[in-house]
């Protein structure tokens, strides 16, 4: 691997859009294995765990906390439902708006998921402090780029 330097700007090893899908990809391949058993791919967990901090949630307002637009989140809403996990439904006050709520089996997978990012800490090997300086930066990055 070559080093980043200033006189090659454009090494592939200099590009943080390179480090970050790499890593990206990477890391979300460490959950599969910890998902497939819970029937759950890993968008489908995100949306669980913005659920798990609040639910009910709007569509709309699910959107917004997972960067992610209505025609993208609504075949994982879907899918979820038919597991049993989420149940969807049109407020009476108001039919334009969709909420979206934890079902009891949605509620009582908190505690299987629970276990899920230690196991990935312990698979990552990497000091949580560094993990938690990583996650920081890159909250930072989003917040440079939304």
């Amino acid at each position: 691997m070559t080093s980043p330097t200033i006189d090659n700007p454009l090494a592939l090893d200099s590009q943080v859009c390179f480090a970050l899908a790499i890593a990206s990809r990477d890391v979300i391949g460490l959950y599969r294995p910890i998902l497939e058993p819970l029937g759950l791919t890993h968008p489908q967990y995100l949306v669980l765990l913005a659920l798990w901090d609040e639910s009910p949630r709007t569509l709309k307002g699910l959107g917004q906390t997972l960067h992610l637009e209505p025609a993208t989140l609504s075949p994982l809403l879907k899918r979820l439902e038919a597991t049993g996990y989420v149940r969807r439904h049109r407020r009476e006050a108001d039919e334009r708006t969709l909420d979206i709520t934890l079902t009891d089996r949605g509620l009582d997978l908190r505690a299987v998921a629970e276990t899920i990012p230690p196991r990935v800490v312990e698979a990552l090997n990497l000091p949580l402090d560094d993990l938690l300086r990583l996650r920081d930066a890159l909250h930072r990055v989003i917040a440079a780029t939304s």
